[in-house]
Parts: structure tokens; C-alpha cells; sequence
């Protein structure tokens, strides 16, 4: 083993000269360093929010309003995206999610994620569907990373709306009634970890007025508050804002500062819904030897029902 040779006062000192040009010499490579990190977080970000979209889907008496927040520290970039078209048969998709990793990798994959949602919804039966077959997608590209992700669909003549989850925070609802909760529908896996995932869907006819917020886990779970918490603070916020004069933005931007409050550092995305209960557009005339299909009538979204499970938030 090499051994290093020992200074003593008899050593001859470096002179101010060389001391000076080795801290100006490394000051330069951690000023070139500092910039190439800065690059890339910029780089990110630009990445990031070029793949959110530019606006959302909305219907007759239904609203929407999205709000992003980057990583509060400034120096990483999180994964988290939302998401909103219309489907080839004129139901709305909605989706929020989250990728593995802070960095430009992360972001490159978060419009993959987005991307091959929108392309495999077109085709999908159901959200369950377009769920597997995104999560067969990614995997066939070999990133090597996974993203956690909720999907919508919702028939704006039906009022039916369906969902599936890859192990992604589960939303939040609430009706004018004063009834409020967490979605604890059953899910999968995230995407992009094993092949031929099958995500369960819950299906709901909802009648009246009421609002639902996708959300990622930066907005309610932190160092200092866990997400039992985090959730039931947001419940307390939609419960308060889903009657007939819900502000939509008031209730976004509350929902933002639930994640102020977490301590955590990552970045948050928030997606809210909200239907006033006017009258469904009427369905077009069937086609002639088609036999039309008979109306049900709407299911409330309520704490217990046939299509699915919601658990309610403990009141405070």
C-alpha cells in the first residue's frame, strides 16, 4: 500500500501563485458543473411543461381547471403530468400521474407515459384497457423506468364515469349534499414493471352536483404530514366548494397550498372535475333498425353503491 509522504514544518510550502491558480482552476470546473446541472433542470422543465396541455376538455355542465408546481427546492424536476382529451366515440379522458426520477430522463418519459395513454385510449374498450396496453407499451420500449397514473373516462351523456388505477394516489370526491371521501377503488401495478398488468375498473352513473380531484402524492404526503392526513385535508376542501358556486380555481389553489404544508420538496399536480347537474345532452336519434337502449337512472356518488367502493374522510 502506497503511503502518503508526511508534511511537516520542514516541508517546503506551495507558493501563493500556485495555491491561487489551483482555487481559480477549481472554481471553474464547480462554476462549468453548476452550469451543466442548471442546463439540465432547464431543460427538463422545458421538456415538462411542453407536454402538459394547453387546455382542457370540458361538456355541458362540466368544468375543469389543472394547476402544476415544480419541485419547490429548484433543483430537481419530478415527473408528475395531467392530462385531458376527447375519445374518438365523444366520452372525455382525464388522467394524472407521476414518473420514477427527478431529471431529464424522467421528463422524456413522463411524454410517453402521456402520449401512449392518449394513443391506446382511442382503441381501449375501457380505462382498464388503455391502462394494460400503455403499460405493455412502455415496457416493449425498454426505459427501465415506471410511472403511477390514474385514468378517467367520462360520458357526458351517460353521466357514467369509469376508472382505473396504476398505483397511483387515489382522488377525492364530494357532492352538494355534503357527502365527501377518498376513491379507495381497487388498482394495479404501476406502469412499466410487469407485463400483462390487469387494472380493475370502477363505474359510476352520477347524478347531481359534485366534484373530483386527481392529484399526486406532492400534494399530500410529505416528511410532515402522512397521506391519511393529506387526503382528509382535501376533502375538507372539496366537501366546502362542491355546491352550485364552486370556484375552481379558489379550490385548486387551496388544494396547492395542502402541499405547502407537507414539507415535501417534489413537484405537484392537481386535476378537479366539477358538474353543476344540468340536464345531460340528449343522445342522438338511434339509426334506423338499431334498437335503442333503455335509460337507467343515475347513481348518486355516495360512500357505498354498485360500482365500487369510496371510504369517507373522517369529519374535523
Amino acid at each position: 500500500m502506497t503511503r502518503r509522504t508526511p508534511f511537516s514544518s520542514a516541508s517546503p510550502s506551495a507558493s501563493a501563485d500556485d495555491l491561487l491558480t489551483t482555487l481559480g482552476r477549481l472554481t471553474a470546473q464547480a462554476r462549468q458543473g453548476a452550469e451543466l446541472h442548471r442546463a439540465r433542470v432547464e431543460l427538463a422543465e422545458a421538456l415538462q411543461r411542453g407536454m402538459l396541455p394547453a387546455e382542457l376538455p370540458a361538456a355541458p355542465g362540466l368544468r375543469t381547471l389543472a394547476l402544476y408546481a415544480p419541485a419547490r427546492d429548484g433543483l430537481d424536476i419530478g415527473g408528475d403530468w395531467y392530462d385531458g382529451f376527447v375519445l374518438p366515440d365523444g366520452t372525455l379522458g382525464f388522467c394524472v400521474g407521476d414518473v420514477q426520477g427527478h431529471d431529464v430522463e424522467a421528463a422524456a418519459f413522463m411524454g410517453q407515459v402521456r402520449i401512449g395513454l392518449r394513443a391506446t385510449a382511442a382503441v381501449a374498450r375501457d380505462p382498464g384497457e388503455a391502462l394494460s396496453r400503455a403499460n405493455d407499451l412502455l415496457l416493449s420500449v425498454g426505459c427501465g423506468l415506471f410511472a403511477t397514473c390514474t385514468f378517467l373516462r367520462f360520458d357526458p351523456v351517460t353521466r357514467v364515469l369509469e376508472s382505473a388505477r396504476a398505483g397511483h394516489t387515489p382522488a377525492v370526491w364530494a357532492t352538494a349534499d355534503g357527502g365527501a371521501g377518498v376513491a379507495e377503488d381497487a388498482g394495479g401495478l404501476p406502469l412499466g414493471i410487469a407485463p400483462g398488468e390487469r387494472y380493475p375498473v370502477t363505474r359510476r352513473r352520477l347524478a347531481g352536483r359534485w366534484v373530483l380531484v386527481l392529484l399526486t402524492d406532492g400534494v399530500v404526503e410529505g416528511p410532515s404530514v402522512p397521506i391519511e392526513e393529506g387526503l382528509a385535508r382535501v376533502v375538507r376542501l372539496a366537501r366546502a366548494q362542491a355546491g352550485a358556486g364552486c370556484d375552481l380555481a379558489e379550490l385548486a389553489a387551496r388544494v396547492m397550498a395542502v402541499a405547502e404544508s407537507t414539507g415535501h420538496t417534489d413537484d405537484a399536480a392537481v386535476l378537479i372535475l366539477h358538474h353543476d347537474g344540468a340536464p345531460a345532452v340528449p343522445s342522438p336519434p338511434a339509426v334506423s333498425g338499431q334498437p335503442e337502449v333503455p335509460p337507467v337512472p343515475p347513481e348518486p356518488l355516495t360512500p357505498t353503491g354498485p360500482y365500487g367502493h369510496l371510504r369517507s374522510a373522517r369529519p374535523g
